[in-house]
């Protein structure tokens, strides 16, 4: 079974024009909207990928000590460092209670 002829431009034209005469106003809208939407949503996604979703720069702050530091110095540290933390989880505790109250949780 042979081929058919390939089509000349003109013919795809004609062919094209005599479609979009069937085609209501309607038609042509609902289309429109058809081929919009996608190719919104695409675009859409494109520039999702291109926002910043990595965190920010962290600052990490460093304390520096002396190498010849005794265990007790490294103990009383600590214990200090863990006074301060448990100070700001009291504090917050207390924040939250005073929330809970005012709202009647």
């Amino acid at each position: 079974m042979p081929l058919p002829r390939p089509a000349s431009p003109r013919a795809l034209w004609e062919d094209l024009r005599a479609f979009a005469k069937e085609r209501s106003r309607v038609q042509w809208i609902a289309a429109l909207f058809a081929m919009v939407i996608p190719v919104s949503i695409i675009v859409l996604f494109y520039y999702d990928t291109r926002t910043n979703i990595a965190p920010g720069e962290q600052l990490i702050y460093v304390e520096s000590w002396s190498a010849n530091r005794t265990d007790a110095e490294i103990a009383a540290a600590q214990k200090e460092r863990q006074a301060r933390e448990d100070a700001i989880a009291v504090e917050r505790q207390r924040q939250f209670k005073e929330l809970e109250r005012q709202f009647g949780i």
